[in-house]
C-alpha cells in the first residue's frame, strides 16, 4: 500500500478507487436489519408492488416544518420508510414532504383544508412550546399524505384508528407498525387497472337508508365499484362480483335465494355477512322509553351458515366493557337528570392479533350483538376476529332489553364469560347446502347459467360472518345528519368500525397479500425509568467520555502508524 501511494500514479489510483467505491455505493444499496421483528424490512408483497410500478406515483406527506416532538418522530419514521420504498420504486416513485397548505393563504387555504378533511385527512390541534420558559401555543398539525397515480388521488390519515393526537411512545409505535400497509395499499389502489366490483344485496329487507350512508359512501364507494343487486331480478349471482355484502336482512330468505348465494360461493364468490338474528333496535327503546323484548327475525339462514361452519345464536351479548349511553339517573324537581353511563348492550369488542384484518386495530363498537358458535366443518379454517371482553354474558331469547339491566352487585357477578365471538373469518373449500337435493331441471339450469355443472364443493374461497350488522351502521342526528360509522353521537368518540370493514373487504377481494403487512409486530423496548434514574451519572459519563476517548485513541493510533511507516 505504501509503495502504491508513493508511486508516480499513486494519488490518481487512490482517487479512481474512491470514486469507484462511491459510485458502487450509490447504485447498490444494502441494509442489514438486526431487529427481531424485522422492523426495517419491507414485506415481499410491498417490494413486488413497487418493482412493478409502470407510471409515476407521487407521495406528498404533510409533515414538515416546526412540529412537536412526537410528530417529528413520526415524520422521521415516515421518511425512512419512504426512502426504502424509493429503493424499489426507482424513478417511478416521487416523495415530497411539505407543510399542509404551503403557499396558500386565506380562503384558498381553508378550501384546501376542507378538501383534505373530506378525503379523510383531519387536522389536529396540539400545544407547542417553542422555548423552555415560554408559554405554549396552539398549532394545527395534519398527519396525512396524498398519493397520486395520475387518475385520482387517495388520502391516508397516518393516525387513523388513534383516539388522541398526543403521541406517546405506544401510540407512535402502533402508528409506525401500520405505515407500510397504509402507503402500500394506497399506492396499489392508485395504480390498479381494475377496481374490484362489490355487490350490495337487496331483496330481503336489507338496510338501505341514511343509517348506512357512511358504510356505503366512505367504505364501499370510495374504494370499490359498487352495484346494488336485487337478488330476485337475476337467475344467478354473476361471477363478476368480487364479493357480496349481505347487510342487515330483515325478511326471511327463500330456498331459491339461498341457492343463488350458495352457488355463487361454490364458484369462488366471497361474502361479507352482516346479520342481526334478533330484532333489537334503538328506535324501539327511544320510542317506548321502557323495556322491550328482542325477538328472533327467523331469517331462514341457519342451515346455510351451519353448513359453512358457523351458527349465529338467538341471544344478546352484554359486556361491562361498553360504550356510553345517556340514562336518567334522578330528577331535580320535575326535570329528569341525564348522565352518560356505560351501557352493556353496546359492547366494545376486542380485536384479534391472529389475523391481518384486526391486528393493531382499536376496539370496535357494536349494538345488541349476538354470539357466534363455530361448527366443525371439514376443509374450513376458522379465525375469530372480534370478541367480547373477559367480563361478558349472553341473554337467551326472548331477551329483555332494559334501560337498567345491571342493578346490583349480584348482577355484576353474572358477567363471567370471556371472549364471546361476534365475528369469524371462514376460509377453505365450502360444502354446498344443496348437494343431492335438486331436481334434474334445476341442475340443468344452473349448468347453463354458470357454464359448468352444479358444484357440491367450492374452490378455495373466503367469507366473513359478523353477528351484529350495526357494526356497519351510523347514527343520524337532527343537527349533524349522518355521522361516521363507529362514532358515538354523545361523546364523539370514533371507534375502529370503518377500519375493520375496510380490512375485511380488502382481505376478501385483494389477493396481492398487501394486507399481510398489517401483521407486523413492532416491539416497544422502553428503558427502565428506575434503573435509568439510579445509574444516571454512569450513563452521562459514558455518553460524554466514551466518544472523546475513542477519537483520542484513533488519533494516537494514526500517529503511531504514520511514524512507523515513515521510519521504515
Amino acid at each position: 500500500m505504501n509503495k502504491i501511494l508513493h508511486s508516480k500514479y499513486g494519488i490518481g489510483i487512490l482517487v479512481v478507487v474512491l470514486a469507484g467505491i462511491s459510485y458502487l455505493a450509490s447504485v447498490f444499496h444494502y441494509r442489514v436489519d438486526l431487529t427481531a421483528e424485522k422492523r426495517y424490512t419491507l414485506s415481499e408483497p410491498t417490494k413486488n408492488l413497487l418493482r412493478k410500478l409502470d407510471n409515476k406515483v407521487t407521495v406528498r406527506v404533510f409533515l414538515d416544518g416546526d412540529l412537536p416532538s412526537g410528530f417529528k418522530k413520526l415524520r422521521n419514521s415516515t421518511r425512512e420508510l419512504l426512502d426504502e420504498f424509493k429503493e424499489y420504486g426507482g424513478q417511478n416513485l416521487q416523495v415530497v414532504f411539505q407543510k399542509i397548505g404551503d403557499g396558500l393563504e386565506g380562503d384558498s387555504k381553508d378550501l384546501f383544508l376542507d378538501s383534505m378533511a373530506r378525503l379523510g385527512i383531519k387536522p389536529y390541534t396540539v400545544a407547542v412550546q417553542s422555548k423552555k420558559d415560554e408559554s405554549s401555543e396552539e398549532r394545527m398539525v395534519v398527519p396525512g399524505a396524498l398519493i397520486d397515480g395520475g387518475t385520482y388521488p387517495i388520502a391516508i390519515n397516518l393516525l387513523s384508528g388513534q383516539r388522541s393526537a398526543s403521541l406517546d411512545e405506544s401510540v407512535i409505535n402502533s402508528t409506525e407498525a401500520l405505515l407500510e400497509y397504509k402507503f402500500a395499499q394506497a399506492i396499489q389502489k392508485v395504480t390498479e387497472p381494475e377496481v374490484p366490483l362489490i355487490g350490495y344485496l337487496l331483496g330481503n329487507g336489507e338496510t338501505f337508508s341514511p343509517n348506512v350512508k357512511s358504510f356505503v359512501e366512505d367504505v364501499l364507494m370510495r374504494n370499490y365499484n359498487v352495484r346494488f343487486l336485487p337478488i330476485d331480478t337475476v337467475p344467478v349471482i354473476p361471477a363478476q362480483f368480487s364479493a357480496l355484502v349481505v347487510m342487515k336482512p330483515t325478511v326471511p330468505f327463500t330456498d331459491p335465494q339461498k341457492l343463488k348465494i350458495d352457488q355463487y360461493v361454490m364458484n369462488g364468490g366471497k361474502v361479507l355477512w352482516l346479520v342481526d338474528r334478533l330484532y333489537a333496535e334503538m328506535d324501539s327503546l327511544m320510542r317506548k322509553q321502557s323495556d322491550f323484548i328482542a325477538f328472533d327475525r327467523n331469517l331462514n339462514l341457519d342451515d346455510l351458515l351451519f353448513k359453512y361452519g358457523v351458527r349465529i345464536n338467538a341471544d344478546l351479548v352484554q359486556d361491562l366493557q361498553s360504550d356510553k349511553f345517556p340514562l336518567v339517573v334522578g330528577s331535580v324537581g320535575d326535570e329528569p337528570q341525564m348522565q352518560l353511563v356505560d351501557w352493556p348492550y353496546f359492547p366494545l369488542l376486542n380485536t384479534s392479533n391472529s389475523s391481518p384484518i384486526t391486528k393493531n386495530l382499536n376496539k370496535v363498537l357494536s349494538l345488541f350483538p349476538n354470539s357466534i358458535d363455530t361448527i366443525k366443518t371439514a376443509g374450513i379454517n376458522k379465525t375469530i376476529l372480534l370478541t367480547s371482553s373477559e367480563n361478558a354474558r349472553s341473554l337467551i331469547t326472548p331477551a329483555i332489553v332494559s334501560l337498567n339491566s345491571v342493578k346490583t352487585e349480584d348482577d355484576l357477578k353474572t358477567f363471567s364469560k370471556s371472549a364471546i365471538p361476534v365475528a369469524v373469518l371462514l376460509e377453505g373449500k365450502f360444502p354446498s347446502l344443496y348437494s343431492n337435493r335438486l331436481s334434474g331441471a334445476t341442475l340443468d339450469s344452473l349448468a347453463n347459467f354458470y357454464k359448468t355443472p352444479f358444484k357440491a364443493r367450492s374452490e378455495d374461497t373466503r367469507m366473513i360472518v359478523v353477528s351484529d350488522a350495526d357494526i356497519a351502521t351510523n347514527v343520524v342526528t337532527q343537527n349533524e345528519g349522518p355521522l361516521e360509522v363507529g362514532m358515538n353521537q354523545f361523546t364523539k368518540t370514533q371507534y375502529a368500525n370503518k377500519d375493520f370493514l375496510l380490512n375485511s373487504l380488502e382481505y376478501l377481494v385483494n389477493p396481492s397479500g398487501i394486507l399481510e403487512t398489517r401483521s407486523k409486530d413492532f416491539t416497544l423496548r422502553l428503558l427502565d425509568p428506575k434503573k435509568l434514574e439510579a445509574d444516571r451519572t454512569l450513563w452521562q459519563a459514558l455518553n460524554l467520555l466514551l466518544p472523546v476517548s475513542l477519537i483520542l485513541l484513533f488519533g494516537l493510533l494514526f500517529q503511531y502508524l504514520r511514524k512507523r511507516a515513515y521510519r521504515g
